[in-house]
């Protein structure tokens, strides 16, 4: 068996989880939709989902089952054993498909960033994203620890990387201060455009849940879980608004909004503006390419624990809990996760419909999760020793639903007709896959 994941793991893990493709590619929409106010949507964004990220901990305090995200809502919704995995398996099915369109996703931004700062890849891009894939499902496979010696250097080296580009920017010569100004209407969604980023600032804190989602792989997790969420948190937003006040004072909006193709490169565009540097592009592209990878790896393996929990629980069929005896991964669920990311990541066309179902899978597992906490507490009103409690009572779940729904439905909503027939789709077939395997049991 492996070592069970200390503080010091578990902070590691989560940072690792956070930088990745939203700072390198997202920032750059947040600052087009809100120029210098975008700001404030990575603060926002933080403090939301560490208010989320606190619940799941509480929940894995109280049932330390890996596959939480399964494993929760099939505890305590519904009146009966049967009605709790439909929920169970309701709130699965969207965090699978989260996972799976945050993968591919990022495979996708691999091949771009490959591709702009090496030419010889410009035809590349479908191929290296497949790669990527193919990659991070063959460490998921051999149970590659995301908290090993290699991963410990590439989340230095990541952390590294950004604080080199914000201190090379800010004595480049070239930033400039006045870009600030107007600070809230300079985006191209005017006064509240940093409301409208905020859904994308969240995307970049996805990580924070992944402990409580790999709970029994950690060590102590009524302290450790909690205790790492607030380390990394507050070491992750430090660097992302190092990161972010460099950038805005090289790329404005309205430069994002006359270089659409710059909008998912914003810190391979702001290297660009400081030429005595140009060490920095193909050090932002090479690194933005390992924290990308970094985030597959993380929500892949995620992805792969939901699919073996939803096995074990007897929702989907049994082959896919089964665990290689020498590295005790998930085999068959590992190679379910990669065929059909990589199936996505060969599709770049899609990119916008991911993103817009991933966002949608998003808000009903956080629905869920927040009903799940109601329903932990009117089962347990009061803490017994040796358990977490998110602080704030009950008015965290109901606050924490509240605003990210209200944040997230009007992006939803604009989807179009599209995005609403996808996710039918996905879920009658998630439905269909959920009885006639309750049909077959």
């Amino acid at each position: 068996m492996q070592k069970k994941l200390g503080t010091f793991d578990s902070v590691h893990l989560l940072v690792g989880g956070m930088i990745g493709s939203a700072i390198f590619s997202l920032s750059g929409l947040t600052i087009y939709l809100a120029g210098p106010a975008s700001i404030l949507s990575w603060i926002l964004g933080a403090l939301i989902l560490f208010a989320y990220g606190l619940q799941t901990a509480e929940l894995a305090s109280r049932y330390p089952h890996s596959g939480g995200v399964f494993t929760f809502p099939a505890l305590l919704l519904g009146k009966t054993r049967e009605q709790g995995k439909l929920w169970g398996w309701i709130s699965a099915w969207a965090y699978l498909f989260g996972c799976i369109a945050g993968a591919a996703f990022s495979a996708i931004y691999i091949g771009i960033y490959l591709s702009v700062a090496f030419p010889f890849f410009s035809t590349l891009q479908v191929p290296l994203a497949l790669i990527a894939v193919l990659f991070s499902g063959i460490l998921n496979g051999l149970r590659f620890r995301i908290t090993g010696r290699t991963t410990t250097f590439l989340t230095l080296f990541l952390a590294g990387t950004l604080i080199v580009y914000a201190a090379a920017v800010f004595t480049g010569g070239s930033w400039n201060p006045a870009l600030f100004k107007p600070f809230f209407s300079q985006g191209s969604g005017g006064a509240t455009g940093f409301f409208d980023a905020l859904p994308l600032a969240m995307v970049a804190y996805g990580a924070i849940v992944a402990l409580s989602f790999l709970v029994g792989e950690v060590e102590n997790p009524n302290k450790t879980i909690p205790k790492a969420m607030a380390i990394a948190m507050a070491v992750v937003l430090v660097l992302y608004l190092f990161v972010l006040v460099a950038t805005l004072g090289l790329v404005s909006s309205g430069y994002l909004e006359a270089n659409a193709g710059m909008r998912y490169i914003p810190l391979y565009a702001a290297a660009s503006f400081v030429p005595s540097l140009s060490f920095l592009t193909p050090l932002i592209s090479i690194s933005a390419v390992l924290a990308l990878l970094t985030t597959m790896i993380v929500t892949m393996a995620l992805a792969a624990r939901t699919l073996q929990a939803s096995s074990e629980n007897g929702v989907l069929a049994p082959f896919l809990a089964k665990e290689n005896a020498k590295s005790g991964a998930a085999i068959p669920a590992t190679i379910v996760i990669t065929l059909v990311t990589g199936f996505f990541s060969a599709i770049p066309q899609l990119t916008n419909l991911l993103i817009n179902l991933g966002a949608l899978c998003n808000v009903i597992v956080v629905a869920i999760v927040c009903l799940t906490v109601l329903a932990e507490r009117k089962q347990h009103p009061t803490l017994e020793q040796g358990y977490f409690r998110a602080p704030g009572g009950k008015a965290l779940p109901l606050i924490t639903l509240v605003v990210l729904v209200a944040t997230y439905i009007p992006g939803v909503l604009q989807g179009g007709w599209q995005l609403w027939a996808a996710t039918a789709l996905y879920y009658v077939i998630g439905m269909v896959l959920y009885v006639l395997r309750r049909k077959a049991a």
